[in-house]
């Protein structure tokens, strides 16, 4: 099977696979990369986290477990540009640095394997973590508990003063939403480093675990006029056509598809 399969694969599992599915996504980009040794890897670390764990009842432990991994030198990575490493899972997991939803998903799986109740939550801008069935939020690169007007200013720093906080904004991610954002994130930033071949399997792979948005295919379309692939480029704006209720977006797709139609036909 190719990793794109093994990664679906762990996503169709019941429960799903997690960590493990993105160190398939990783594979499409490195083909040397091997997820077992990854996994061992990970259950090394267990063992570490779990020494150092309190005797408190699992519910009590979701907190103690972010921030034990953070005394263990796993932090936000910083670096200006950001790199695809910083996604890439076996490359957090070797630099102990990464993004915050690369850092939730390395928690998810510790906190699954030890049974310490803890959840994934698709906050707009930042990939935040929670205790289910309470009002526990937590940002997942640091430990830190984070309260009604954090999520507020994360919220302002993100997008402005004219988004205000909502319940949905606080609601779980899905499996399908954890690794189709993984899969955008990795995406951009590949684009920004100019590796748009990379970037496209990203794009592709974001469309693949669905349900797919206007934007989604929007992203897919630029890299192909990157990769001067009108064919492609036409396709995916005529999806984002259908697909977008914005009127001015409606008329910027209009535009351009008309521009590429008046194109002439490479040979």
């Amino acid at each position: 099977m190719t990793p794109r399969q093994h990664c679906f694969d762990c996503l169709a599992a019941r429960p799903a696979r997690l960590f493990e599915a993105a160190l398939w996504i990783a594979a499409e980009h490195e083909a040397e990369l091997q997820p077992r040794h990854w996994l061992n890897r990970l259950n090394d670390l267990r063992q570490q986290v779990l020494a150092l764990l309190p005797a408190r009842p699992a519910r009590e432990l979701a907190q103690p477990l972010l921030r034990q991994l953070c005394e263990l030198g796993f932090q936000e990575d910083l670096d200006d540009p950001l790199l695809p490493r910083s996604v890439l899972l076996h490359q957090v997991l070797q630099r102990q640095r990464g993004q915050p939803l690369a850092l939730a998903l390395l928690a998810l799986e510790l906190a699954r394997q030890l049974d310490i109740p803890l959840q994934g939550i698709n906050f707009p801008g930042r990939f935040l973590l929670g205790v289910p069935g309470s009002s526990q939020f937590f940002d997942p690169c640091t430990g830190r508990r984070l309260y009604p007007q954090d999520c507020r200013e994360l919220l302002y720093q993100h997008f402005g003063a004219e988004m205000a906080l909502t319940l949905e904004h606080l609601s779980p991610a899905s499996d399908r939403q954890v690794l189709q954002r993984l899969s955008r994130n990795l995406r951009l930033l590949h684009v920004n480093s100019e590796n748009y071949l990379a970037a496209l399997k990203d794009a592709e792979r974001a469309l693949e675990i669905g349900p797919p948005s206007a934007l989604d295919h929007l992203a897919r379309a630029e890299l192909y006029r990157h990769l001067e692939c009108p064919q492609g480029e036409r396709h995916d704006l005529e999806c984002a056509l259908l697909l977008t209720e914005d009127p001015a977006l409606h008329a910027h797709l209009g535009l351009r598809l008309r521009e590429l139609r008046a194109r002439p036909p490479l040979h």
